[in-house]
């Protein structure tokens, strides 16, 4: 072959759980098939955020934690052997006169595809930081942004800041192994799972609403107290804290991936039934991907990403017959 670039059936843009499981349908599917994600191993925001978080809305897996279920779906996902590319963002993209596509990477990297599925979540992905004076010393130290060893918070206060899913989850998950869990979050009301927000609610962790972290206080590299204020009466409370978890969202960006000419809708990747973009030839799934009454699960993503792979195969083979096909008569 030489020098000459070998040209993939399929270049999968982001290896999370969707990604990964959508590599394998290519491979049941013939499809010659290469995954390129932007952070230096596998399982995209699951891997970054949630590696020891229990996982429980996947069919026919009672309970997982996100660093099992990722292992899992990435020996899955090499059952056909696809290329795989840490540590690269996908910025450039070039339609050839043959109609391919010709990729290029931050580090000037090519990748030479006939198709694309975009399977890069919300983009690249990065806590919102504590916007507190002097917050920033602390990080990596006792000021957290996730959970990646649930025993670094064995038998410690933990105090949690922020209302959403995360936040509920990881107050939820750290009750049985913490010494005590607080929670402050900004409104009386918390958004998420309204079973999970009920065992918060009746569980021993103190909840402070309506408060926002307002100071931190500490000796050299560690936070020893908060301050925590009451944004109705402005009244603040000192506590003494072991570690600060902190869940105030992401920031999410696509990067130049917004300026390929896709359409958007609601921040993301307008597609139609078939997961096709408005560009032949790329789709989209996962949660990049959006639709009318669109629902963001993993498991709605394991659909998704098999209805792209079907509409890659019939972009590429217009004429044959696309039949369906299952791993009970694969193997």
């Amino acid at each position: 072959m030489g020098n000459e670039m070998k040209l993939y059936d399929v270049t999968i843009i982001g290896g999370g759980p969707v990604g990964l499981f959508t590599a394998f349908y290519c491979g049941m599917r013939e499809m010659e098939t290469k995954i390129i994600e932007f952070l230096p191993y596998l399982g995209g925001k699951v891997s970054y955020f949630y590696p020891e978080k229990v996982i429980r809305d996947i069919g026919g897996i009672p309970a997982i934690t996100g660093e099992k279920l990722i292992g899992q779906l990435a020996e899955q996902a090499q059952t056909f052997d696809p290329t795989i590319v840490l540590n690269q963002q996908v910025v450039g993209l070039e339609r050839l006169k043959d109609g391919t596509f010709m990729l290029t990477s931050h580090n000037g990297e090519k990748h030479h595809t006939r198709t694309i599925i975009l399977a890069t979540g919300f983009g690249t992905l990065k806590s919102a930081k504590l916007d507190v004076d002097g917050a920033e010393k602390y990080e990596g130290r006792n000021l957290r942004y996730g959970v990646e060893r649930l025993s670094d918070f064995k038998d410690k206060h933990v105090l949690i800041s922020g209302g959403g899913n995360s936040a509920v989850d990881w107050a939820n998950e750290l009750l049985p192994i913490a010494k005590h869990v607080t929670v402050v979050h900004r409104r009386h009301e918390f958004s998420g799972i309204e079973r999970n927000i009920s065992n918060l609610r009746k569980s021993t962790a103190t909840i402070m609403t309506p408060h926002v972290l307002d100071a931190v206080h500490g000796e050299e590299d560690r936070i020893e107290r908060v301050s925590v204020k009451n944004i109705e009466t402005n009244d603040t409370d000192i506590i003494e804290v072991d570690e600060v978890l902190v869940n105030h969202g992401f920031c999410i960006d696509l990067g130049p991936i917004k300026e390929w000419g896709l359409e958007f809708e609601f921040g993301n990747i307008k597609v139609d039934s078939k997961m096709q973009t408005n560009i032949k030839g790329i789709f989209a799934a996962g949660d990049v991907a959006n639709y009318l009454n669109k629902l963001h699960l993993i498991a709605g993503g394991f659909s998704e990403g098999p209805t792209a792979v079907n509409s890659a195969k019939s972009y590429i083979e217009p004429k044959k017959e696309l039949k369906p096909i299952y791993s009970t008569t694969h193997f």
